[in-house]
């Protein structure tokens, strides 16, 4: 089965994986390179292997196999998503067990580098993996979307593009944060190949006031959206977005209310998959 899995996994050892780069004027809080065997579980020291959650009316069961999760073998993790002869589907999300609260005068970085299986988008219908962020909050009570989401990074169905969203309120329909579709802005997905996902959550305004802290998005270091307290305009919920501890999550979900259901065409396996390189925090000197 090792051996099964090393072979598979040359899929992705061909790139040449790096540690989380080191940025002048920044130290880096956490990471991982996702190193080991082919076939091993990350480290769950790090991170929770999540089994129980199903939203957005995903079609996907979220499983500890290493079909779904695996380390590749060449400092990468893949999120496999894989169909059973019956049709059912099963798929993998992690989750950081730190979460992370951005300090005041400071800019914080969350990223990952991030690549997809090379299947067509003709047979990625209602595939759909995220790297993200969520208010460590839900753990203590707090519904969604009160907790806070930042999306750094978001794709459905194999199409060019990628997302980045904040999901933020009340529970209201609409609110700041236009729920239930959330707040974000597109960028164009140009290949399946490797690209830096980052997102800065700044708080270094001279003036100290929430108004002008600012959360941006970037791909391969150039920003393509960006929000202020000031667009918010409530300060309670800016908090949590900004002011209040996140966890990181990556995970590939099948179906939805976003991408729609797979059909016929949908494709499992690595060309469908999520790698991932590696994970960082950083923040500011």
């Amino acid at each position: 089965m090792r051996a099964a899995l090393a072979l598979l996994a040359l899929y992705s050892s061909l790139a040449c994986a790096t540690p989380a780069p080191a940025y002048p004027g920044f130290k880096l809080l956490w990471s991982d390179s996702f190193s080991g065997a082919a076939g091993d579980t990350p480290d769950q020291k790090k991170w929770n292997i999540i089994t129980d959650v199903q939203t957005n009316g995903e079609v996907q069961n979220y499983s500890k196999s290493n079909k779904n999760l695996q380390i590749s073998g060449g400092d990468t993790v893949q999120l496999v998503p894989f169909k059973s002869p019956k049709g059912t589907w099963t798929s993998a999300r992690i989750e950081s067990k730190e979460a992370f609260t951005p300090p005041q005068g400071k800019l914080t970085m969350f990223e990952a580098a991030i690549r997809f299986g090379d299947t067509p988008a003709v047979n990625k219908q209602g595939i759909w993996p995220a790297f993200w962020l969520l208010g460590d909050a839900v753990h203590h009570g707090t519904p969604w979307p009160r907790c806070g989401e930042l999306d750094i990074m978001e794709t459905v169905n194999g199409l060019p593009a990628a997302y980045g969203t904040t999901h933020c309120g009340n529970g209201e329909q609409g609110g700041p944060c236009n729920e239930p579709i959330g707040r974000g802005a597109a960028v164009p997905l140009l290949d399946y190949g490797w690209h830096t996902w980052t997102l800065q959550i700044d708080r270094t305004n001279a003036s100290g006031d929430w108004k002008d802290e600012v959360i941006r998005w970037l791909v391969d270091g150039n920003v393509f959206h960006q929000i202020r307290g000031s667009d918010i305009g409530d300060q309670g919920i800016w908090g949590t977005l900004v002011h209040s501890p996140m966890f990181i999550i990556l995970n590939v979900a099948v179906g939805g209310n976003w991408p729609g259901a797979p059909n016929s065409l949908t494709a499992d396996g690595y060309g469908s998959m999520m790698e991932v390189e590696y994970v960082a925090v950083y923040t500011s000197s």
